[in-house]
């Protein structure tokens, strides 16, 4: 009995207390909320007291508000324009990385999200030997096979197959749209003139650029900044001009000569076929490089360039030329060879009717095709004469140097050279 009690007493304790805590806890619920102190003092805040209310901004507050909205908006307009000029300075910066690499330009009708990636390119490095004589024989055409599998998938489809004119590569034209190496309308020009007698460069033999070493390009890189030239511009005849004055009073120390100026004014014009009075960024950079290439390699070194198609159209030219053959050519007529060399640019030989540098006839057919006035003075039009007599082609007494086969490959090297890209623009102009 006295257990059950001590258990009774114990359940009622515990209904008392929670009874006690229940009251307590309704009676925080109805008490209104303290306010909390003000920081930084040690005092309850008195809710009797009434604090004064904000004045009313005077005009002069109100013009320096003023101020300070017309300060933010100007420091808005800065940071745009800071942000429209980091973001040119962005756009130049990525046109300089791509020039390290190329000829600096991404062709914007490509969709890009389809592209396969691009294999890493290396610029080439001259050899010891690379100034010494190349003994390449005359008599013996080396008639180069094309390759059997694309260059880009190895798959071969026999007449799918688009080969290009100066080196034994062959291509997909689905390959090269899907690397971004071609858009549309050149991959329409490369199927139109691929297996012509014009023929087609390909991304490779195309851009000159590419012959460049690391050195010769960080050097033509750096004269197109201290010009303040931006690469994929388009280059105007008085920032061409001065451009020229620029290399000018470089390595010379003077101006341009009137005659110079009329020279570079030519070749404005030979690289502005279309007459549009600005030459494309590509055919800017590609007449550069060839000039760097003239100017820091000897013809030694051009000639070991060459490809073996190439070796082969001049040695068709040289012997159409040699009518009498005695192993030797007029400086004169070689220097007209130079210029037909560009004379595949045009359509007129898209037929095989004009048998330009040995594409595709024999050498004893083979005619000469030029490019401007000189087309009237065609000496395959005089073959005959000349044969009798070589110095009734020209006046000048250059023209009458006689040049054996290797001075006449020598000589011709960076002409060939330049006639490589698909461009109809003439990038080396012979004078």
């Amino acid at each position: 009995m006295g257990v059950l009690m001590s258990k009774k007493q114990q359940v009622e304790k515990v209904q008392k207390c929670s009874a006690v805590v229940s009251a307590f806890k309704e009676g925080l619920k109805d008490r209104p909320p303290q306010a909390r102190c003000p920081e930084n003092t040690g005092e309850p805040e008195d809710k009797s007291v009434e604090r004064p209310a904000a004045p009313a901004p005077s005009g002069k507050e109100e013009d320096e508000g003023q101020v300070q909205e017309g300060s933010k908006q100007a420091s808005t307009s800065q940071q745009a324009s800071a942000s429209l000029k980091e973001e040119d300075n962005r756009i130049n910066q990525e046109a300089w990385s791509r020039l390290r690499d190329g000829k600096g330009v991404e062709p914007e009708d490509l969709d890009k999200a389809n592209q396969l990636t691009r294999p890493a390119f290396v610029r080439p490095k001259r050899d010891a030997g690379d100034d010494q004589p190349v003994d390449i024989a005359l008599g013996q055409r080396e008639q180069p096979v094309n390759d059997e599998m694309c260059e880009i998938c190895e798959v071969w489809t026999a007449d799918d197959l688009f080969p290009c004119r100066s080196c034994s590569r062959v291509f997909h034209d689905g390959c090269l749209r899907e690397m971004g190496y071609l858009g549309t309308s050149a991959l329409k020009e490369m199927r139109e003139a691929a297996h012509t007698a014009t023929g087609w460069s390909c991304y490779y033999c195309d851009n000159v650029n590419l012959l460049l070493t690391d050195e010769e390009m960080h050097s033509l890189t750096e004269t197109f900044k201290e010009c303040k030239i931006i690469p994929e511009s388009c280059l105007g005849s008085d920032e061409f001009l001065q451009y020229k004055n620029f290399l000018s009073k470089q390595l010379f120390e003077k101006d341009l000569m009137d005659e110079k100026e009329e020279e570079m004014l030519a070749q404005f014009s030979a690289l502005d076929p279309e007459k549009r009075g600005q030459i494309e960024w590509t055919d800017f950079l590609y007449h550069e490089s060839l000039e760097v290439l003239k100017k820091f390699r000897s013809q030694n070194s051009l000639v070991r360039l060459l490809t073996a198609k190439e070796r082969d159209r001049a040695r068709s030219v040289f012997l159409s030329l040699d009518q009498d053959k005695d192993g030797l050519v007029l400086s004169g007529e070689t220097r007209k060879a130079q210029q037909s060399w560009f004379q595949k640019n045009t359509k007129e030989t898209q037929s095989c009717n004009v048998r330009l540098m040995g594409l595709c006839s024999p050498v004893s057919n083979l005619s000469i095709s030029h490019v401007g006035p000189i087309s009237e003075n065609s000496p395959a039009s005089s073959a005959s004469e000349k044969s009798r007599e070589k110095t009734s082609i020209t006046s000048g007494k250059d023209d009458n140097r006689q040049l054996s086969w290797p001075e006449f490959l020598k000589e011709s090297a960076i002409f060939i050279l330049a006639a490589r890209p698909n461009s109809p623009a003439v990038h080396l102009r012979p004078l």
